[in-house]
């Protein structure tokens, strides 16, 4: 192995169809219209000096260092920023241009502390290189650090040179005294992150890199995507961990095991040890850009908390014993066989992964039908997405999003509802802030303020605040508008769906009980911009739009995915790029866990268990008989347990009584378990009540794939070996021939070519594939050999696009005197769902604990103020957290997040859920806020409850 090393073309690539050709060097190059002279020398092999450019940005032109003649042209004009013409004769190394460039790094270089040899950046340095690149041998100038001098107001000088490090950021390091002022930072911070946070200030030799008004880098408006200490050619931004260990000296590409994005990075080593994450330019969800925690969270890795030895006890009160990994497989599989005797073969079950691999996942669920022979399987999508899946299934005949992320490109109206990608998708919403900045208009449907509703250079054309948990009511009413104003596509309506069904879909839609007006009193949207928003979806261009937990996790989840489904193929939004209906996946695999057959009634692709043909393939495959009766919902699984019926669980990598609803209703169902196995990277919440734990492995111990929100199969690629001993499927793999199985898989890809062979849309999809272009979209099939970007293009799946009724039916979780409020939850940018990864890294600097939004008004009529403690109740249960007054959210609504398990957000939420698929209702609970004077008696018993849980014998 050896460090992967991607070419920096200078300048970003041009999209023009039109082709050019020029000679450069006596070298014929032909390229596309508008690409720059430099990118076209790079085409050709030949590399010019750079300093100022890179292909990540937008060419500047400041640096001097890529100066070319042109035959008839005057002077020597920078090869970043002219374009390249047909027929230009280009010369890159006269003598003239040596001179030149010698004498403008000798004025670098005289500006610029000469401490090569024990710098970081020593051997990956752009600095050090352009210097030997160029001829330099001699500076006339000496460098005493009396030139980059920086201006204070009041008076005086500091000397740059020894002006102090900012060292406020956890993950990386800036030094002043080794700016150039290139600006690749602060170009990088606007073109590709879109945050804006960085800036030069200062003339002459006293200008430098800030981070906003003399602020540190960590107090400033800076996000830590890392897209600064990327584009930086020196060490002024550096990360903290190549400071520690030294240079990287080989690499993996591999792909994030955080969000649904799937980024993919370049994992670099030294030995088995981690130095740093990459963003891998070629990488087709994120093209080389991150977000923190993709960039610089992955310390959990190697936690002190992480569990490495397997663990056994007797009853939930004894102390954890570590044993080998023989005694702890035989112990769980004994105790599963002996409840599968005396209670049946349906009470016992598993719960898969949405952040283990989709080979990991298969093979879980193949556990269950083919080893327990039920079909007892589940996923943490059924607590986020599993509305996806029926609502798109139902309209569009396929359970996923339609489009890519680069589809946003061509976007020019996006609606945004019950999403917030600046927290929860960072790279994605970089892209989509930039296409807004290009003038597309944004629609933000949310009860709460987000970032995209207003910043500095984005904001929204329309906010519809609307009230928590009357999603159906808005989008009917948008529905309403479109059809009763005759803005509908009826040419698309007529040739792609069925024309009947629409007809009886408009009658009911077009009624005067779902207009505006009608429903205003109910949503608090006013009915003009309710309208407006309406008129510019349906008529201003391309039309996109992109859902997340904030439509799926009500009562109605089921039914506004339908209604979002209705509005694309009412304007004929569906089939090109551009528009589309996406999905925003929380978690880094849930499409792949849904993929892989995780629901209780879907075999792999979707797939209905009473399928016999369906069945049959399985049958055949696996060499046993499958069940047709669907199995147990988690949900379905608890309720069983606090009966009696359900004894026994096998959960892998979820974390289900920190994220599912109603805690003490899931604590009461694993505390009735005979046998609960939590196969995960630490001891969780939910491990408190298991019998057996499992070690995992993480994202960089194991080989496999990740689905993510775009359809998009990346590879994930082992770039050290396990410290527990086993990559994950393979744990699976020795519980499942513990219990007699036989399995004899010897690696991940193995597993991919069953899947191929048995599931319909991955049935081109291997390992070799893969890795020859990257990734691929499913379907991958004869019919689209490499994937398919966007969905329904020629028509839906199911034939004909479906409008179905979207009735609106109140939640039976209603507001009164005792809880007058609405609480809502969601995400932040800095922490990853439960945070059992997020939280052992130094991202808690910026998120140590879980706040309650409240606004000012509800505040100051229960005397709370900022940073007070508030008891948070519910019908269901209550806990204290601080408060934090904003105005992000509205009068009557409350706001916080899940990632603390101190707080327990979810002993809060009820057990309402969406009619269709048992997703919880975690966006609309009645809650009533009170002072506090720190926690309840209810968290406290669990905090101790906790500890006891988590006693480990000491080794004899």
């Amino acid at each position: 192995m050896s460090l992967i090393k991607e070419t920096d073309y200078g300048t970003p690539a041009s999209a023009s169809e039109n082709k050019i050709t020029l000679s450069i060097d006596g070298f014929e190059v032909t390229v596309p219209e508008g690409t720059s002279v430099m990118r076209a020398a790079m085409e050709t092999g030949i590399q010019i000096p750079k300093l100022c450019a890179t292909d990540m940005v937008d060419a500047f032109g400041s640096c001097r260092l890529c100066l070319v003649e042109i035959e008839g042209r005057r002077g020597t004009p920078s090869s970043c920023t002219t374009p390249a013409e047909d027929g230009m004769v280009v010369q890159t190394q006269t003598g003239r241009l040596k001179d030149i460039r010698r004498g403008v790094m000798e004025l670098y270089i005289s500006d610029h502390p000469l401490d090569c040899l024990t710098c970081a950046a020593n051997g990956d340095c752009e600095l050090q290189d352009m210097a030997g690149a160029v001829g330099l041998r001699d500076v006339r100038y000496g460098y005493d650090g009396g030139n980059h001098v920086k201006q204070r107001d009041g008076g005086g000088e500091v000397n740059a040179r020894f002006m102090s490090k900012d060292e406020s950021n956890p993950y990386f390091t800036y030094d002043p005294s080794k700016c150039i002022v290139c600006s690749r930072c602060v170009r990088a911070c606007e073109e590709v992150q879109g945050t804006f946070a960085l800036t030069i200030e200062g003339r002459g030799f006293g200008s430098r890199v800030s981070a906003g008004m003399h602020e540190s880098f960590l107090n400033s408006e800076c996000v830590s995507c890392g897209a600064c200490v990327q584009a930086c050619p020196t060490a002024t931004l550096q990360e903290k961990s190549v400071i520690d260990i030294g240079q990287p000296e080989h690499s993996l590409v591999t792909t994030c095991a955080y969000c649904g994005v799937g980024c993919s990075f370049k994992a670099e080593m030294r030995g088995q040890e981690l130095v740093r994450m990459v963003p891998y330019k070629d990488g087709k969800a994120n093209h080389g850009h991150s977000c923190v925690k993709g960039r610089f969270a992955y310390g959990y890795a190697s936690h002190k908390d992480r569990i490495l030895n397997p663990m056994i006890r007797d009853k939930i009160t004894d102390p954890w014993k570590e044993v080998s990994w023989e005694e702890a497989l035989s112990f769980a599989a004994n105790r599963l066989r002996a409840i599968q005797y005396e209670h049946g073969k349906e009470s016992i079950g598993v719960i898969t992964s949405s952040r283990c691999t989709n080979e990991e996942t298969y093979l879980v669920q193949k556990l269950t039908r083919a080893v327990f022979l039920n079909n007892n399987t589940d996923t943490c999508a059924r607590v986020c997405h599993s509305p996806t899946g029926y609502g798109l299934g139902q309209t569009f005949g396929t359970s996923a999003g339609t489009q890519d992320f680069d589809s946003v490109e061509q976007a020019d109206v996006v609606l945004v509802i019950g999403a917030n990608p600046t927290d929860g998708h960072p790279v994605f919403a970089s892209r989509l802030k930039k296409r807004l900045r290009q003038g597309a208009k944004l629609i933000v449907v949310d009860p709460r303020r987000i970032d995209l509703v207003r910043t500095p250079h984005v904001s929204a054309a329309h906010h519809l605040a609307l009230r928590p948990g009357t999603n159906v009511a808005v989008v009917t009413a948008l529905a309403h508008v479109i059809v009763t104003e005759g803005l509908f596509d009826e040419d698309f309506i007529r040739t792609r769906c069925d024309w009947d069904e629409f007809q009886e879909y408009a009658e009911f839609v077009a009624d005067s009980a779902h207009a505006p007006e009608t429903v205003e009193a109910l949503t608090g949207v006013p009915a003009a911009e309710l309208r407006a928003a309406a008129r510019l979806y349906a008529r201003g261009g391309n039309g996109a739009i992109y859902y997340g937990l904030g439509v799926t996790e009500h009562s109605q989840g089921s039914t506004t995915v339908i209604g979002i489904a209705n509005l694309a193929m009412l304007t004929g939004n569906i089939g090109r790029p551009g528009v589309g209906v996406n999905p925003l996946r929380g978690q880094n695999n849930v499409q792949g866990s849904c993929d892989m057959g995780s629901f209780p009634h879907e075999l792999p692709g979707y797939r209905h268990v009473n399928n016999a043909d369906v069945r049959d393939v399985f049958e055949k495959a696996w060499g046993v008989s499958i069940s047709d009766e669907p199995g147990l919902r988690i949900p379905n699984m608890l309720d069983a347990a606090v009966e009696g019926t359900f004894r026994g669980l096998y959960c892998q990598g979820e974390d289900i009584l920190q994220s599912d609803p109603d805690t003490k209703h899931v604590s009461a169902g694993l505390a009735a378990m005979d046998c609960v196995i939590v196969h995960d990277l630490f001891l969780n919440e939910t491990a408190n009540y298991a019998h057996v734990f499992l070690p995992g492995s993480t994202f960089l111990e194991k080989d496999g794939t990740f689905t993510n929100a775009e359809r998009r199969i990346n590879r994930v690629r082992k770039v050290m070996a396990p410290k527990n001993g086993y990559a994950d499927w393979e744990v699976t793999q020795l519980l499942a021939n513990a219990m007699g199985a036989g399995w004899s898989y010897t690696h991940p890809s193995q597993i991919m070519d069953e899947i191929a062979a048995t599931t319909p849309s991955f049935a081109n999809v291997s390992y070799r594939l893969l890795d020859e272009k990257g990734s691929v979209q499913w379907p991958c099939n004869d019919s689209t050999p490499v994937g398919s970007p966007v969905m329904h293009v020629d028509g839906f799946v199911r034939g004909k696009g479906r409008f179905i009724r979207t009735d609106y039916i109140a939640t039976d979780e209603k507001t009164g005197p005792r809880f007058p409020l609405l609480l809502t939850t969601g995400r932040i940018l800095s922490q990853y769902n439960v945070g059992a990864q997020t939280r052992r890294t130094e991202n808690v600097v910026w998120h140590d604990e879980d706040v309650l939004e409240i606004h000012p008004h509800d505040a100051e009529t229960r005397g709370v103020k900022e940073g007070d403690w508030v008891k948070l109740a519910s019908r269901s249960g209550e806990t204290s957290l601080k408060a934090s007054l904003t105005d992000r959210v509205s009068p009557g609504v409350v706001y916080t997040t899940f990632h603390h398990p101190s707080t327990q957000a979810n002993v809060i939420t009820t057990d309402y859920s969406d009619w269709a698929t048992n997703c919880p209702e975690y966006k609309v609970t009645a809650v009533q806020v009170s002072p506090s004077n720190g926690p309840t008696d209810w968290q406290e018993q669990y905090e101790e409850f906790s500890v006891r849980a988590r006693r480990i014998e000491a080794a004899e």
